[in-house]
């Protein structure tokens, strides 16, 4: 595999089988669901991009937009619209006319994984989309990361070692040519826990636009 691959994967991409099953039993049990790789959504002259691990069950598999149909959608939608990356208003459905504003969203796995988990192996198989997928920006200077495994992809997608880059929420690390935010991924766990709050997300967007 090589990092000049299309930014997106097939419909039906075959490359991990787990992941191809999986999209199997889901589309046995729910038809009129997505049920694919979701596409990356937004702006393709983009300075910002924001990379998440990868679809929820419910969310993008069954949206077929990142972060959409999810709790996780609210927060990050409605933050990007707070700081001018984002027009219109979420409805937490693709057909809801809501745009990116100088902002694509993507997901370093690009199908649902069983348990919200993709092993390794799946997220090897799938970087090279998210190394295209970056490539294909030529605006891009941001990318924010949501969580670990997200920020450890990005660095790795570029042909960096994991450990190039921060780790924690708000770290900051330039990767070529690109400044790297990290975030607490704004999942309900996260947020009805305390561990990032509205304010502590909305920081990392802050941060973003001034550097945009």
């Amino acid at each position: 595999m090589t990092g000049t691959r299309s930014p997106e994967p097939a419909r039906d991409c075959p490359l991990c089988p787990r992941l191809t099953a999986y999209r199997g039993e889901n589309r046995a049990a729910h038809p009129d669901w997505f049920n694919g790789p979701a596409p990356s959504f937004g702006d393709p002259q983009a300075q910002l991009l924001v990379v998440g691990l990868a679809p929820g069950r419910q969310g993008a598999n069954r949206t077929g937009r990142p972060f959409t149909g999810d709790f996780a959608g609210v927060l990050l939608y409605e933050t990007l619209l707070r700081y001018g990356f984002a027009r219109g208003s979420y409805e937490a459905r693709p057909d809801d006319g809501l745009t990116l504003v100088d902002c694509m969203v993507a997901n370093a796995v690009r199908c649902a994984p069983p348990g919200n988990k993709p092993t390794p192996a799946e997220e090897a198989t799938c970087r090279p989309f998210l190394t295209a997928r970056i490539a294909a920006l030529p605006r891009l200077k941001v990318i924010v990361s949501l969580g670990d495994v997200a920020r450890r992809n990005v660095a790795k997608a570029l042909g960096l070692a994991a450990s190039a880059t921060a780790s924690g929420h708000g770290a900051q690390s330039a990767v070529g040519p690109y400044q790297l935010i990290n975030s607490y991924h704004c999942s309900r766990l996260n947020t009805n826990t305390g561990r990032l709050t509205p304010a502590m997300f909305q920081a990392v967007f802050e941060r973003a636009r001034t550097l945009i």
